[in-house]
């Protein structure tokens, strides 16, 4: 059984201001919490601007996977490769692109920049329009993958790792233009796809379970390499920053250190020591700051997101929780409340990226009221746009329901 380590403590000395009660649609829901920390004043932010939205809840099919969100829209995946476009502002499905392929469905990944969704189902690789609401087009992959194949989107190019069967190492990498499909170019390569990719910068970085190959975003040429000694199981990216931890799902409960690469060479930079717990999951600021949720291997449960700071290296805070589940906000950490902590729990939470949990006044963590689609039965997930958004969308998977709120 696991065992969920008991973290309310984390969180005493939290005020909390102008709650609503959890369930249903409750009035005034545009209302924000604004918490403080032993006392100190409590933090504010200004109303929703923009008289466009308004907070909503919808349900969605049982076909229905994963959403991602623009500024303007809530875009889900459907299975076999099919997509549905919502109005952020309501809610409301404004448009559907039909299932383009069968078989075991990828990540859905959405571009602003391209005004493309991307995702794939089995060899079918499909994109939609956001713009039109319409199929893009589809591309017929190598291989009709029995694990879903891995996407990146970076300057106008989908990167996709497909895997014709589990354990195969020697794989195919293929670059096409967002836009029209057009394939710029393949590589049979040495990967895992388990070690995630990433592509940033004019390159695009697979792994192979221990080394980090660059390669040129617009050839496929190989252009560097992780120097010897250097060991790295998994791939986190954001920005323009680049770091090797150990593999999410490692038998084992030792790991190598967390390492900062240099994008360029992929040599080893100065890194802050991590805590030596199994890495999870990791999100990375513009500005360099680390947030990466880490368990223990022995005993998994309850863990922590633990912030690093990659330009200055250092460790700068840790927040217990119950859930992997987090997203950036501007300057903000984004996650939900442990559920072993009653007076908290089924509430988002943000918290200043470089004060941390413990922070007063302006930079204080903030909570949503609570909500029934935020609890840990319903294996919720944020949908956060990008840019300084000031709403969200919680996406329950056991009741299957979208609810977008202000973001606390």
């Amino acid at each position: 059984m696991r065992r969920i380590r008991w973290v309310g403590a984390a969180l005493l000395g939290l005020v909390l201001a102008g709650c609503s009660g959890a369930g249903g649609t409750p009035s005034g829901e545009t209302s924000r919490t604004t918490v403080s920390v032993s006392g100190a004043p409590s933090a504010s932010r200004s109303p929703v601007t923009g008289s466009d939205w308004h907070a909503w809840t919808a349900s969605y099919p049982a076909v229905d996977g994963r959403c991602e969100a623009t500024a303007h829209q809530v875009v889900c995946r459907t299975g076999s490769g099919g997509f549905v476009g919502r109005s952020r502002s309501t809610g409301e499905v404004t448009w559907s692109v039909p299932p383009a392929g069968r078989g075991k469905d990828a990540e859905l990944v959405v571009d602003s920049a391209t005004e493309r969704a991307v995702t794939s189902s089995g060899a079918t690789l499909s994109t939609a329009n956001l713009r039109t609401g319409k199929a893009a087009w589809t591309h017929r992959l190598t291989y009709g993958s029995t694990v879903p194949v891995v996407l990146k989107v970076a300057d106008g190019t989908v990167f996709v790792l497909e895997t014709p069967t589990a354990g195969v190492k020697i794989i195919t990498l293929a670059a096409f233009r967002m836009s029209d499909g057009k394939a710029l170019w393949h590589r049979s390569v040495a990967a895992d796809p388990y070690g995630d990719m990433a592509a940033f910068g004019g390159r695009v970085y697979t792994i192979d379970g221990t080394k980090v190959t660059a390669r040129d975003a617009r050839t496929g040429a190989t252009v560097a390499t992780t120097p010897q000694g250097v060991e790295c199981s998994y791939l986190i990216s954001g920005g323009k920053y680049l770091v090797c931890t150990g593999s999410p799902i490692s038998a084992g409960d030792t790991f190598p250190p967390l390492q900062r690469l240099d994008p360029d060479t992929l040599r080893p930079l100065k890194t802050a020591e991590d805590t030596g717990d199994k890495p999870e999951r990791g999100v990375i600021s513009s500005d360099g700051v680390l947030v990466l949720y880490e368990d223990s291997a022995e005993d998994p449960g309850g863990g922590a997101w633990n912030a690093y700071d990659l330009v200055h290296p250092k460790r700068l805070w840790s927040y217990n929780t119950t859930t992997e589940e987090a997203e950036l906000a501007d300057d903000r950490f984004v996650t939900f409340t442990p559920v072993n902590d009653a007076p908290v729990r089924g509430r988002v939470i943000t918290i200043d990226l470089h004060a941390g949990p413990k922070a007063k006044g302006a930079a204080a963590p903030r909570m949503s009221a609570p909500y029934s689609q935020s609890r840990y039965g319903e294996g919720p997930r944020l949908v956060v746009p990008g840019g300084d958004p000031d709403h969200l969308v919680v996406q329950a998977a056991t009741h299957r329901s979208l609810r977008s709120i202000a973001l606390p």
